[in-house]
């Protein structure tokens, strides 16, 4: 199967039915509060991979009525759940965002990078199509993963993960492609009801025990935890 196909010929839905849309009050809370904290003010949100859509609806429903949303997916099949939001601020297109000639105030990246086999050309195609970009990368690069491979070859497998993040490497790269960072902080993703395994069961006692002591520390060793960046 060449890299991209899981997306459009039904192996990713078969492996996530619900394209993450349970998971998508929790981000657009943690976005939401993001752009408030920061007071930015965009009139014109894009998010590019947006799955079932989702994230941008509840968006629409927490931010002014003057805020258009659009969201592009290039999966037929999660495009059939965007279809299911639209409404008269909030459009989908079934196209990649690349090959569409428009800029807007925000782009969300939310949990997209990890799955682009050239991150770095994207990267830099979209810097001067926004004023902000937010992006929330996974952080899978822990020691823990390390140890145990088949977590990382897991998720390469069941939600097509092709690169592993840890939070300087992430940081790193953004720099290095001339983004200013203005703020970033870490998500509790662990925390999502989710039927968890016994050694994720096992790994949440140490992340709730250290991490408001040794935040860095707990996500370098034990993980559990994404990046929400907001850059420029």
């Amino acid at each position: 199967m060449a890299i991209g196909e899981m997306y459009t010929d039904g192996e990713y839905k078969k492996n996530n039915p619900k394209w993450h849309i349970e998971d998508s009050p929790w981000k657009a809370d943690h976005i939401y509060r993001l752009i408030q904290k920061h007071h930015v003010e965009p009139r014109t949100i894009c998010e590019v991979g947006c799955g079932s859509g989702e994230i941008l609806r509840q968006l629409n429903m927490l931010m002014p009525s003057t805020v258009t949303f659009t969201g592009y997916e290039i999966s037929l099949l999660a495009f059939d759940f965007c279809q299911q939001r639209k409404n008269d601020r909030l459009c989908f297109k079934l196209k990649n965002f690349t090959d569409d000639d428009v800029s807007c105030d925000l782009i969300l990246l939310i949990d997209l990078i990890e799955h682009l086999e050239d991150y770095f050309s994207f990267l830099r195609t979209i810097k001067s199509r926004s004023t902000y970009k937010i992006l929330h990368i996974p952080l899978e690069l822990f020691v823990f993963a390390v140890v145990y491979q088949q977590f990382l070859l897991g998720q390469k497998k069941k939600v097509g993960h092709l690169h592993f993040f840890s939070k300087d490497l992430a940081l790193q790269l953004l720099r290095d492609l001339g983004y200013e960072i203005i703020d970033h902080s870490y998500t509790a993703g662990y925390l999502l009801p989710r039927d968890n395994s016994m050694k994720d069961r096992v790994l949440k006692i140490p992340r709730q025990l250290l991490f408001p002591l040794f935040p860095d520390f707990t996500a370098r060793v034990f993980g559990g935890y994404s990046l929400l960046v907001l850059v420029k």
